[in-house]
């Protein structure tokens, strides 16, 4: 039986995560497997891994093919590294301790730039929220030098009415007395 490590794909349409199986060649996609070790989720920055490295190791070194995409995943979890080290051990070209040395100076490095890319991440996203804060602090100080504008406008507007209503209400009572006097 032609054993497969490969992604069964879960969640809504544009919105997919995987469960990282072992399984019969034959099945499909989604459908029966032997085993579930771990699983992968694309939508995160970066993407999350969840993986049961034992059992991913002990599948592979009994013969289980990755899929082209299990393998990425598996090679960036350190299982085909470990895998590689392991069969230099067996070959006798180095101790298991020189392995397990190699591959924990391989994991330290790998977490390292991992650690490095999310605060470059963390670092982009606080950089893109000042600019935009800097350019909507613009946007209100232009609106709020536009309204006290308007504001002014209307002052001086509302002062002209009064001024204009004051000087009606005065010809409106110098008016009727003129128009008595004609008429007497």
């Amino acid at each position: 039986m032609p054993v497969k490590i490969r992604l069964q794909r879960h969640g809504r349409k544009g919105y997919a995560y995987y469960h990282i199986v072992i399984a019969d060649s034959r099945a499909p996609r989604d459908g029966k497997f032997i085993e579930r070790i771990g699983s992968y989720n694309p939508n995160t920055n970066p993407a999350t891994v969840d993986l049961k490295f034992d059992r991913a190791l002990y599948w592979l070194t009994t013969g289980a093919q990755p899929t082209d995409t299990t393998r990425n995943i598996l090679s960036a979890e350190g299982v085909l590294m470990k895998k590689h080290l392991l069969e230099g051990v067996k070959k006798g070209a180095f101790d298991a301790a020189e392995a397990d040395k190699r591959f924990e100076a391989w994991k330290s490095s790998k977490e390292a730039n991992v650690n490095k890319t999310k605060e470059q991440l963390v670092a982009e996203k606080q950089a893109a929220a000042k600019v935009r804060l800097a350019a909507e602090a613009e946007v209100n100080k232009a609106k709020a030098a536009e309204l006290a504008k308007k504001k002014a406008e209307a002052v001086a507007a509302v002062a002209e009415t009064a001024v204009v209503e004051t000087a009606v209400a005065e010809t409106a009572v110098e008016t009727p007395v003129t128009e008595e006097a004609a008429t007497e």
